[in-house]
């Protein structure tokens, strides 16, 4: 195989094994299982013995994000993402349920931008969702409002808009 070659190989009732050798001669194959896993091996050129990893889809996603330089961190309610060829953009991503002080007001009349430059990009309500709702969208009870900006900005976004 050639350098930078990707070479896949379905394997049946066992899963897909996708396969590389680096400029360097090491090798890397990814075995996606039917059971759900991944497996990732690495062969140094020159070694008899490969090293395994295994992990679980959210893993194998969060390592694709770390090795593309958009890296992922997540808590319950957010999301930071990290764009470093973006000279180490932040983002994150929040969901705040609306308190009774925000129920009845509109995105405009509260000034969500101005105040803290944070911006409302979805509102669950009624398990349906409304994706960039307009200025004049008004809150109601039991809404759940998706919001983004720099940490900051969602950290003054919850501590001047979202009191109750």
């Amino acid at each position: 195989m050639s350098a930078m070659a990707l070479r896949s190989l379905n394997l049946p009732g066992l899963g897909t094994k996708y396969e590389f050798e680096t400029e360097k001669g090491d090798m890397v194959a990814i075995f996606f299982t039917k059971s759900g896993l991944i497996q990732m091996y690495t062969l140094q050129k020159g070694c008899r013995t490969p090293s395994a990893a295994e992990m679980t889809p959210v893993e194998a996603r969060r390592l694709g994000n770390i090795l593309t330089g958009a890296i992922i961190e997540a808590d319950q309610e957010s999301v930071e993402i990290a764009f470093s060829a973006l000279a180490d953009l932040r983002i994150t991503i929040h969901t705040f349920y609306v308190p009774k002080s925000v129920t009845g007001k509109t995105i405009e009349e509260l000034q969500i931008r101005a105040k803290t430059g944070a911006t409302i990009i979805a509102v669950c309500r009624n398990d349906k969702n409304i994706i960039n709702p307009p200025p004049a969208f008004a809150f109601e009870a039991g809404d759940a409002a998706l919001v983004i900006g720099e940490s900051d900005q969602i950290k003054r976004f919850e501590r001047e808009i979202m009191v109750d």
